[in-house]
């Protein structure tokens, strides 16, 4: 507004306000008129055009004026576009369509409704705009009584009713017509894109045609709002499809931001503005992965311009693109215009379709931050399906259903449909109560159809399967008696043909070992002649070896020889050739070339260079002969002449080379073809030695060949008599199994008929109980759909009363009945005996809620989501799928490659510790949207092929996640919570497996056992009856079938014996685990109340893990007894001690109570010992309202608590004796503890409970004491002594994977106890095995680093500050994870961090806080315990250091005592300090070593420089405010002065300073000495506690109250709604509000200027300030609620805390300090300006003046010096201000004085005012503030005031002192000031 002040005069402003009726008439029917002019309408079209348009009008008005934006119905915003809308969807119709004015209206009724209608988002409001459109066009319309009645039925236009090639607007004739258009549609689609799975029922229809008439409209974006799972996106892409538009998405992957987006976006641009080619954005809420994303979008749908989206060679090429298009167009190709085509094709080309969720206000936001969200759409808003929608579209689907009567599928729909309705009014029980997040939606409901109609088939098929098996295995049974005659003549045949096999087999055998003897001798010569060959064959490998060495070593010198000719070339050659007289080298070589090429070794005579040259005349040729050259026959007559050059020096390549480069190659050759010459020769002789070898050896060979030859005749032979052989034994072998089988055939025959006997009465009883299971089937199935599809996420207590209580009834109330099995237990449909028997072997516990669980886990068709804080889920599932599982975590480097691959192969996936939000790249595979006809998901940008086998399984560990509608949706969820019953037993078997391991395995193994032989059993039977009734033909021989029936009966009968036995035997040992019991039952409540802390503070998070570890612990470590009763509680009493210990050094100090009241409450429920109506009263207290308190010692509140609490039988009359016996009771009532009173009269025999209840109503400020003391009197004084546990325990119970999690607090150092500890164990910076991470900026990876090392090494890790790295705690959970297994035995880590203050701020992951041992180092509370906390600190050696024993002692104990009152009196608030001080332990031990060192070096104590050290240095320097200092200074004079050394030195009444003690019998005089807690420890009055006690006790009883387990449902309540309340509220302060102060008026009054008058002027402008803001701000917010302005988040904000009393923020801003509530604060306001109205009428000094009324009391106490220095002219900064109380009120006053002024209004804290004798006294008890008398305010010279005996007094303007200080009078007293300083002692202004 200011920057709109200050710059609008550089501007020309414009108002443009809405047209006026007359010129809307003129537009509207100009448009109309024009079209209508058209061919083919009917001139009775265009008569009747300005009857509609009136019509439009007039709706358009009403609709404005009654449709009013609020903060939930934001976008109830009617304008011009809405009305101009209206009319272009008339514009689509033709002749065709419109032939009569009833045409014409019906059209305008259909767009009306689509602006309109699917705007609002109440069905109550869809029928207020219906009998609005009724009422308009009664009014306009003669007799449309019928064609309204038509539009009710049906009245619904859309581009396809024709067909979708023909796009025409025109209405649709029938629903049904309309359907099978849109299945030809979702056919065609389905052929080439993603199968869509729609139902199209009505209101899916009407969807359709809006979306796609929205896409349709020029430049049409939809906004489509529903919760997820209503089916937007589906009908979305239907839509665009029918209109030939391509659809696209964004793909979301890692990393995907803005910059993709506009990367995306920028292709859409082109592919719309230069392809011309139609296309849907379509953008849901999971695709705004960025809040940024949308101000992408917010422009593209204001004006299509989205600045940067291209760069600039892009703008050019696109334009270079259309400007063929733009000139074709008849427009100039400049830049602007074709820039301009391109913006204005996209825009009509590009369609956005905001698919949004209203759950939260995340839409509202939205939409005020990016208003073309809202503006620049068509809205269409999805409702919740009413029930007559869920049982039509349920209708639909079970008309195909053939397994159902069609009387009782309507039944079923109304039953489905019922379901649905019933879980949504339990989910949101459900959440009021438990604070679960539950959602149904459509799409959960046609999950639950499609579920019953696949269970009903599949177990239809299952019935039917079972009846045929068990019809056939009877039907078999008759056959079978009858085939055993023809059985044995068989046998009598098959016997005389085996006699005669017999003997063939004989003769045979004979002739088989004459020929065998033949081959063996001539094998035997084969052999011999073999070994020789071998022989020979080792000689000639050897000598052919030896030729190929040597023929190696020959291979060089060829290669050089080759290499050498490689280095010739014709060109070189030639210039060789060319040479007139070489020298001696040159010509030397080419001698040595004609020597060797001598042809026959004739060796030239001529070798000289002439020679030479004619030998190397042809080139080419002399090279060929080279190469050729026959190296391996060279004569010797050339060898020999050729020697004389090869030792000539100069022949060498190197040397010849400078000469000649062709010479030195040819030198090389020479050289190299002679050295391989020679090695030649030397080989040869050993080549021709070989060759005659091979000779030899291949005549052996041959002859062998020759035996082996006549050997394999022979065996040839032998193996023709040897397969006749065979053959014969194998014909009497087969005849003699023939035999044997037939006999044995007979025999299972007799078997089989004698041992099915009874299971052919047992079938026969079967089959008829599957007839009856046949005729209930689809009753039964529809309840365990209910069962899977809706319970799985509920709690024990909602399932059975959704179950029992909503469904069984309802089923029975249906007018068709539907045939349901009576008391049909859905586990018995779904799994059997054996099945939960397994389970329960592979870990799953054993209760019914596990049990149910794991059924719904195997039985449901969408992924299951399993919530499993405790890990006993994903235990069982581990085991249960073994290795077939594939465990991925959501965090782990290419998840999505692990799952791509597992959706490949079809594997079991599951996926670990899921937080609440997940990767929208899962979206399709949640879903499960697969493409191409069912074969791939598309993940990401990537297609994956799917196997219909994969499976996954989601699993978090978070205790109450809040997953959103969609995804909950997409999954079903299974609550694995561990429950109370499931945990007892667990922790029954742990308990008697620790004391009875003998009877606990004994048990165990019964139980497997049991189990086993239920599995047994049912496979033994499946398997006998599928081969029963599989068999075929001739089934008798099937041994194993018989074999299978005799094993299944004689197991079974060793079964039943078994279980006799095993029955009487676990009698037994439940017996004696029962006596157990007690402590399972303890530990398991325990469990549960350690668990619900968390609804207290999110840091307090535990895992059963963990929980188990101190449970076995604290069994081994109970008492031993013989006494098994004794043992048991022993047990109990360690168990409950040790989970104390284990948690509550975890805790706050705030909170310690409130678990320990939990626990002792608890117990004392579980053991029945107290009422729980009484305790009901005590936490919740509810009060009698109305009732005045006949007696003056209690308020009206606790006397309306004690009438309600005499409405219960055990305290009636309680009102009538307090009466009756008031001074009785007020004794009670006003002393200091009454709860270490007795109780008055007859009360004092009631018990502990009722104690508290009345206690509750008589002072509700002792009730922590109260509290405290009941626990003490029930558990023991161990549960209320805040001693902190050594860090050394506690170091004890961590190990590699139990991480010490430290709760960090103002002042307290936790980590020097793990370095001190670190020390004494060798763990220190110096041996490089202590880290020590502080973490911050960048200091991740170091930390990452260390944690590596250190899990390798076994070091210890201290990360500090945790907080501080929110976004690497997902890192660091995993880190820890992947350490706890493996690592060091020695690796530690120590992790610190601050709570949140909020619970949405809590960033700490769920996974550090359970695994980890969690230790709180707040300062205690109380005296006691921070005594003892302080002297924790010291030990026998600190006090035996310095040589003065005696003053070191007692003042180091006076320290202590110092510290632990400094520390402490944080609690009394700001009366106890100003401000908040970190005072730590540190302080504490430095000031003793200061004292140390002080006295050491003086002889004399030097009390003065060690109270000034103390007091102004070592704790002085936390102290900011000076009255602190004050008071820390006034403690230690009281603490530390000489007297102390004489013994009589009392540091509180009643607690004298100790002597010379040692250091435990200091420890034991503060138990047996110190008083019990009270004020007066602190300096401070009983009263200074009374209201913080109170507000602690209340607090702690509404803490309580909420951690009780709630059994009955939050109703709504009736009454005003939030809206009205605040309207009422604003109205009223509206009316009282005065108008404000004329500022001109005033200062024309007030001439003088007089230093009174100035502050009157000032308080009277900055009241003005003040009430212009509220009259400002609420006249906003009052048009905001009206609908007049868009409501902003200020307005909202001003809303809330109308709604809640607060006074609003921008009221404070301008304000003056106050604490109260809106509704005291504006009545105080009121009083204010009244009293400013008073003093400005004529601006003389009031008599008495308010000082509380001011904006700024220092002005007025200023404005009083200043008149005293005006008038006798003395310097201000030398005045003072003189305080006298008088003795009279403010009605005794009837003139201001002479000098000064009297001022009234002020309270006295801390102590009171006695006016008799005119000096600060004692408070009464119970007063908290007594009003001060009117006080004489006066300046002084300063050299004037009298300080003797004065208490320098402040003022204060609120309780909440500190920075409201004021002033400060001097007050009389005659007791020492000190006294009133540490009491706290101040006068406030309000209270």
């Amino acid at each position: 507004m200011i920057w709109l002040y200050r710059r609008s005069r550089h501007f020309c402003v414009f108002a443009l306000s809405f047209p006026g009726a007359e010129a809307l008439s003129t537009i509207y029917s100009s448009i109309l008129t024009q079209h209508l002019s058209g061919e083919g309408f009917s001139s009775i079209l265009q008569k009747s055009c300005p009857t509609l348009v009136q019509l439009a009008l007039d709706l358009h008005q009403r609709v404005s004026s009654t449709f009013l934006p609020t903060a939930v119905k934001f976008h109830y915003i009617f304008n011009l576009r809405d009305l101009s809308n209206i009319f272009q969807g008339i514009l689509f119709c033709t002749a065709e369509c419109l032939k009569a004015p009833t045409d014409l209206l019906k059209i305008y009724l259909h767009e009306s409704e689509r602006v309109y209608r699917d705007k609002l988002v109440e069905e109550q409001d869809i029928q207020v705009f219906d009998k609005l459109q009724a009422d308009v066009v009664k009014k306009f319309y003669e007799d449309t009584e019928e064609t309204l009645e038509q539009t009710r039925r049906l009245n619904l236009y859309c581009h396809f009713a024709c067909g979708v090639g023909e796009a025409r607007y025109m209405a649709a004739e029938s629903w049904s017509s309309l359907h099978k258009t849109l299945l030809e549609v979702l056919d065609g689609y389905n052929e080439v894109n993603a199968t869509l799975n729609l139902v199209l029922f009505e209101d899916a229809m009407a969807h359709i045609c809006r979306i796609n008439r929205i896409l349709e409209s020029p430049r049409g974006n939809a906004l489509l709002v529903g919760v997820g799972g209503s089916g937007k996106q589906s009908l979305t892409r239907l839509a665009a499809f029918i209109s030939s538009l391509e659809v696209f998405q964004i793909t979301l992957r890692k990393g995907y931001g803005i910059t993709e987006l506009k990367s995306d976006l920028a292709s859409l641009y082109v592919k719309a503005g230069v392809k011309n080619i139609g296309t849907v954005f379509l953008m849901t809420d999971g695709q705004v992965a960025d809040e940024t994303f949308l101000v992408l979008v917010n422009d593209l749908l204001a004006s299509g311009e989205i600045p940067d989206l291209f760069p600039d060679d892009e703008v050019e090429n696109i334009i270079g693109s259309v400007r063929p298009e733009v000139r074709g167009s008849g427009l100039m190709d400049t830049r602007e215009n074709c820039w301009k085509f391109f913006i204005d094709r996209v825009r009509r080309q590009l369609k956005v379709a905001l698919c949004f969720s209203p759950v939260g206000n995340k839409l509202r936001v939205r939409s005020r931050k990016f208003p073309a969200v809202v503006n620049c759409t068509a809205i269409d808003w999805f409702h919740e399906w009413p029930q007559e929608a869920l049982e039509s579209v349920s209708l639909r689907f079970l008309q195909e259903v053939e397994n159902i009567e069609p009387p009782v599928k309507e039944s079923v729909s109304k039953f489905m449909a019922y379901v649905h309705t019933s879980v949504n009014q339990a989910s949101k029980e459900y959440l009021a109560n438990e604070r679960r997040y539950n959602y149904t939606t459509p799409k959960s409901f046609l999950e639950q159809i499609k579920l019953y109609r696949s269970l009903l088939g599949q177990r239809s098929k299952e019935l039917t399967t079972k009846i045929e098996r068990l019809e056939n295995g009877l039907q078999k049974l008759s056959s079978t008696s009858a085939q055993v005659d023809d059985l044995k003549a068989k046998l009598a045949a098959q016997e005389v043909e085996l006699k005669q096999k017999n003997e063939d087999a004989d003769e045979l055998i004979q002739e088989v070992g004459i020929e065998t003897e033949n081959v063996s001798k001539e094998k035997a010569v084969a052999d011999e002649e073999e070994q020789k060959v071998a022989a020979i064959a080792v000689v000639v490998s050897g000598k052919q070896r030896d030729c190929e060495e040597d023929l190696a070593k020959a291979e060089p010198a060829l290669i050089a020889a080759q290499d050498a000719l490689n280095t010739l070339n014709k060109n070189n050659l030639t210039e060789l050739k060319s040479f007139g007289s070489p020298v001696a080298a040159v010509t030397n070589v080419t001698a040595a070339v004609m020597v060797l090429m001598a042809p026959c070794g004739k060796v030239p005579k001529d070798r000289s260079w002439k020679a030479a040259k004619v030998m190397m005349a042809k080139v080419d040729t002399f090279l060929d002969s080279l190469i050729n050259f026959n190296k391996e026959n060279i004569p010797e007559a050339c060898l020999k002449a050729i020697r004389p050059y090869l030792q000539d020096p100069e022949f060498q390549p190197d040397l010849v080379a400078s000469k000649s480069y062709a010479a030195a190659g040819l030198c090389s050759w020479v050289l190299n073809i002679v050295k391989f010459y020679e090695v030649f020769c030397d080989v040869e002789p050993k080549r021709q030695a070989l060759t005659k070898a091979n000779a030899e050896l291949a005549a052996a060979q041959e002859k062998l060949t020759a035996i082996k030859s006549k050997i394999s005749h022979l065996n040839e032979n032998l193996a023709k008599l040897t397969a006749k052989f065979e053959k014969a034994t194998a014909d009497k072998l087969k005849c003699q199994q023939e035999a044997e089988s037939t006999a044995r055939t007979i025999s299972l025959a007799n078997r089989l008929v004698g041992g099915l006997a009874a299971e052919n009465i047992r079938w026969a009883e079967a089959i008829e109980n599957f007839r009856k299971q046949e005729r209930t089937l689809c009753g039964d199935v529809l309840l365990i759909t209910a069962f899977i599809s809706y319970l799985g996420y509920f709690t024990k207590r909602y399932r059975l009363q959704l179950m029992d209580n909503c469904w069984r009834p309802y089923l029975t109330q249906l007018e068709v009945p539907i045939p349901v099995t009576a008391d049909l237990d859905p586990l018995t449909m779904l799994t059997d005996d054996a099945d939960i028997a397994a389970w329960q072997n592979e870990g799953l516990p054993a209760d019914r809620m596990s049990t149910e669980n794991a059924t719904i886990l195997t039985s449901c068709q969408r992924w299951p989501l399993v919530v499993d804080p405790q890990l006993q889920g994903i235990k069982w599932i581990k085991n249960k799928y073994g290795e077939d599982l594939r465990v991925i975590h959501f965090e782990q480097r290419g998840y999505l490659d692990a799952v791509e691959r597992a959706l490949a192969a079809g594997d079991m996936v599951l996926m670990e510790n899921l937080g609440e939000i997940l990767d929208p790249v899962l979206g399709p595979l949640l879903s499960r949207e697969t493409i191409k006809k069912g074969r791939y998901i598309k993940m990401g940008d990537k297609e994956c092929e799917y196997n219909p086998s994969f499976r996954l399984i989601l699993h978090t560990k978070l205790a109450s996640p809040h997953y959103q509608p969609e995804l909950q949706a997409q999954c079903t969820l299974i609550n694995f919570t561990v429950t109370r019953d499931g945990l007892e037993d667990q922790l029954l078997a742990a308990v008697v497996s620790m004391e009875r391991p003998d009877l606990e395995q004994l048990k165990s193994d019964l139980t497997k056992q049991q189990n086993c032989f239920k599995i047994t059993l049912k496979t033994l039977e499946d398997n006998l009856l599928s081969r029963l009734s599989s068999a075929s033909g001739n089934f008798l021989g099937d041994t194993e079938l018989v074999e299978n029936l005799e094993t299944t009966k004689r197991t079974a009968a060793e079964i039943e014996e078994k279980v006799k036995e095993a029955k009487v035997t676990e009698a037994k040992i439940n017996e004696a685990r029962e006596r157990y019991r007690p402590a399972a039952a303890r530990a398991s409540l325990l469990y549960f109340i350690m668990n619900d802390l968390n609804k207290i503070h999110p840091m307090y998070q535990f895992s059963l893990k963990a929980f188990s570890v101190v449970f076995q612990k604290a069994v081994l470590k109970a008492e031993p007894d013989e006494a098994l009763k004794q043992r048991v509680s022993n047990l109990i009493d360690s168990i409950t001690s040790s989970v104390f210990q284990y948690t509550t050094r975890g805790l706050f100090e705030c909170d310690k109570l409130t678990y320990i009241a939990q626990l002792v409450f608890q117990i004392l429920l579980m053991n029945n010992e107290i009422n729980p109506a009484e305790l009901d009263f005590l936490l919740r207290y509810p009060v009698q309202p109305g009732v005045t308190s006949p007696v003056d010692f209690l308020s009206n509140h606790s006397w309306g608590g004690i009438k309600s609490l005499c409405s219960m039988e055990e305290f009636r009359n309680l009102d009538r004796d307090i009466e009756g016996s008031a001074k009785h009771w007020k004794k009670f009532v006003e002393s200091e503890c009454p709860e270490k009173e007795k109780f008055p009269q007859e009360w004092k025999s009631k018990n502990s409970l009722q104690r508290l209840c009345i206690m509750r109503a008589l002072r509700p400020d002792r009730m922590t004491y109260a509290v405290r003391d009941f626990v003490e009197e029930k558990l023991g004084s161990q549960y209320v002594i805040g001693r902190s546990l050594d860090f050394a325990i506690s170091f004890e119970e961590s190990c590699a994977s139990t991480p010490m999690f430290f709760i960090l607090s103002p002042g307290v150092d936790p980590l020097k106890d793990v370095e001190k500890h670190g020390k004494k164990l060798g763990y220190t910076f110096d041996n490089n095995n202590f880290h020590n991470v502080s973490l911050g900026q960048g200091q991740e990876v170091i930390a990452e680093q260390a944690l590596h090392l250190a899990a390798k090494n076994g070091h210890w890790v201290i990360l500090q500050n945790i907080h501080l790295v929110a976004r690497w705690l997902g890192t660091l959970e995993k880190l820890l994870e992947q350490h706890a297994a493996g690592s060091h035995d020695s690796f530690r880590v120590f992790v610190s961090a601050e709570p949140s203050s909020t619970r949405e701020g809590h960033i700490i992951p769920q996974g550090i806080l359970e695994n980890s041992i969690k230790i709180t180092n707040e300062p205690p509370t109380g005296m006691h315990a921070n005594l003892h906390k302080a002297l924790d600190n010291f030990n026998q050696d600190s006090l035996e250091m310095c040589a003065r024993e005696n003053e070191f002692k007692s003042i180091w104990f006076a320290l202590c005592y110092f510290h632990a009152v400094v520390a402490e009196r944080r609690k009394f608030g700001p009366q106890g300090w100003n401000r908040s001080y970190p005072f730590n332990i540190g302080d504490l031990t430095i000031s003793v070593s200061v004292l140390y060192n002080y006295l050491e070096a003086n002889l004399k104590v030097p009390y003065d420089d060690l109270r000034y050290l103390f007091g102004e240095i070592m704790y002085g320097g936390h102290i900011t405010d000076d009255w602190d200092r004050r008071l820390c200074r006034t403690y230690l004079e009281e603490f530390i002065r000489p007297e102390m050394m004489e013994g009589e030195l009392y540091l509180a009444p009643g607690f004298l300073l100790p002597g010379n003690l040692d250091y435990n019998s200091y420890h034991q005089y503060i138990d047996n000495a110190l008083p019990a807690e009270s004020p007066y420890l602190y300096g401070l009055h009983p009263n200074a506690e009374i209201g913080f006690l109170t507000q602690t006790s209340e607090k702690l009883f509404r803490t309580v109250l909420e951690m009780q387990p709630r059994d009955g449902g939050v109703g709504e309540g009736g009454g005003t709604t939030r809206e009205e309340k605040v309207h009422a509220v604003l109205e009223d302060i509206m009316e009282r509000l005065p108008e404000e102060f004329n500022m001109a008026e005033l200062l024309g009054k007030a001439e003088e200027r007089t230093p009174y008058q100035v502050v009157a002027l000032q308080e009277c402008e900055r009241m003005n300030v003040l009430t212009d803001e509220i009259r400002r701000s609420l006249r906003e917010l009052n048009l905001g609620l009206k609908g007049e302005l868009t409501m902003t988040s200020d307005m909202e904000n001003l809303q809330n805390a109308i709604f809640l009393d607060m006074v609003p923020d921008s009221w404070t801003k301008r304000a003056y300090p106050s604490m109260s509530g809106l509704t005291l604060w504006f009545t105080d306001l009121l009083v204010r300006i009244r009293e400013l109205e008073a003093w400005s009428a004529d601006f003389v000094l009031p008599s008495v003046v308010w000082l509380a009324g001011f904006f700024n009391p220092q002005s007025f106490l200023t404005a009083i010096m200043q008149a005293m220095a005006r008038r006798n002219e003395w310097p201000l900064d030398s005045m003072y201000l003189q305080c006298d109380v008088t003795k009279k009120n403010r009605e005794d006053f009837t003139s201001p004085p002479r000098e000064g002024a009297y001022i009234y209004g002020l309270y006295m804290e801390g102590a009171r005012w006695d006016t008799q004798t005119g000096l600060i006294a004692d408070a009464r008890l119970k007063e908290l503030t007594s009003t001060m008398p009117v006080i004489f305010i006066r300046a002084i010279p300063v050299d004037k005031q009298d300080n003797r005996n004065v208490y320098q007094c402040p003022v204060y303007k609120t309780r909440q002192r500190g920075p409201t200080y004021v002033w400060t009078f001097n007050l009389k007293t005659k007791e020492n000031p000190s006294k009133w300083t540490l009491a706290g002692v101040a006068l406030l202004l309000q209270v």
